[in-house]
């Protein structure tokens, strides 16, 4: 384990920018001490605060960038104008010239993932990069991936998704052997899409020493936590990341309209205030902000763009974990060893049809 993590902080992205990614970046250095950051941002903005955080600022070095990226800007429009110069890009830099362990971002997520994929490359035999999330359940918390870095998948990549997000299980919830489920409409083999079903038989057939293939799960089943590990394509994982989102906050408006109308219903909640301060707590969503960027050859961290200072610290806190338990080290010794048992599956599937 390294003796200091080294952050690299785009403090320029996000909705709210400095303001609130440096006190954030401040409330996770309370936690974690050996953290040292490196700032990438417009020195007007940024030397300011930091002039007001004497803590964070001695734990810190400062670059000043004229370029930052908009929340709105398409990816190929941050390339054009943010490549080598932009906040973002000089964040990510760090983490190829090992000036950082990990970048952190709440900024534009398309831009995000097309600059982290140009400046640091794919890991090898990982041809398209994949957002983990981790989600609270009945259980614990789980790791879904993908949620929304790219759209579709065959089933190599689903099996990839598979290693990775095992080994980013193996190091968030210290389990030796994580279980592993493909996300479908139906737990029966004959359900689904072509894709998902081919990658269910690989996933059957192979001998992967890292997870334990349960076969399919619905979509009810990640908050039950049926699995440590949830593997679904871009499209559909981000479907299910902002329903889930959406309903806690239309459950926690219930629950307070709820609480407020009568005397009875106000005195009940005095009563019953503990039990609601842990069901907050559990359902904060800023407990659980920051996907992982898997499959780089370099640890990326994404903040939600409208994470409050909190928010924020806990992606800081969620990248600290990914370079302090070697999240690339595992990742790469799993898909070394998963890349046999993967070309045997693909040599029986084939057989088989």
């Amino acid at each position: 384990m390294p003796d200091k993590v080294r952050i690299a902080i785009d403090a320029m992205g996000g909705d709210h920018g400095a303001s609130v990614l440096l006190p954030g970046a401040e409330i996770s250095l309370v936690r974690h001490p050996d953290i040292e950051y490196l700032l990438f941002g417009h020195s007007d903005v940024v030397e300011p605060l930091l002039a007001k955080m004497p803590v964070l600022k001695a734990k810190s070095k400062f670059t000043h960038t004229e370029v930052s990226i908009r929340m709105d800007d398409k990816p190929s429009q941050a390339l054009k104008y943010g490549r080598w110069k932009s906040s973002m890009w000089l964040a990510l830099d760090a983490v190829k010239k090992g000036e950082a362990d990990v970048a952190v971002s709440a900024g534009n997520t398309g831009a995000l993932m097309a600059m982290s994929r140009f400046n640091l490359k794919m890991m090898e035999g990982i041809d398209r990069p994949a957002i983990a999330a981790i989600w609270p359940t009945l259980k614990g918390e789980s790791v879904v991936l993908d949620v929304g870095a790219s759209i579709g998948a065959d089933a190599a990549h689903l099996l990839n998704l598979a290693a990775m997000g095992s080994s980013m299980a193996r190091v968030l919830f210290d389990i030796e052997k994580p279980s592993v489920g493909l996300l479908n409409i139906g737990v029966e083999e004959v359900k689904g899409l072509e894709e998902v079903r081919e990658a269910g038989q690989m996933l059957r057939e192979g001998q992967f020493p890292h997870f334990d293939y349960q076969g399919f799960v619905e979509g009810d089943d990640i908050g039950k936590g049926v699995v440590d590990v949830v593997v679904t394509e871009g499209f559909a994982g981000n479907i299910a990341l902002k329903t889930a989102e959406g309903t806690a906050r239309q459950f926690g408006q219930y629950l307070r309209s709820a609480m407020n109308r009568t005397l009875m219903s106000r005195l009940g909640y005095l009563l019953a205030r503990r039990a609601f301060r842990t069901l907050r707590e559990k359902m904060d969503p800023r407990r659980a902000n920051g996907g992982v960027f898997l499959g780089l050859n370099g640890i990326v961290i994404k903040s939600h763009g409208g994470a409050d200072s909190e928010g924020f610290a806990s992606a800081i806190d969620l990248g600290f974990d990914m370079v302090r338990y070697e999240l690339l080290a595992k990742i790469g010794q799993s898909l070394a060893r998963d890349r046999a048992a993967t070309q045997t599956a693909k040599q029986a599937s084939g057989a088989a049809s």
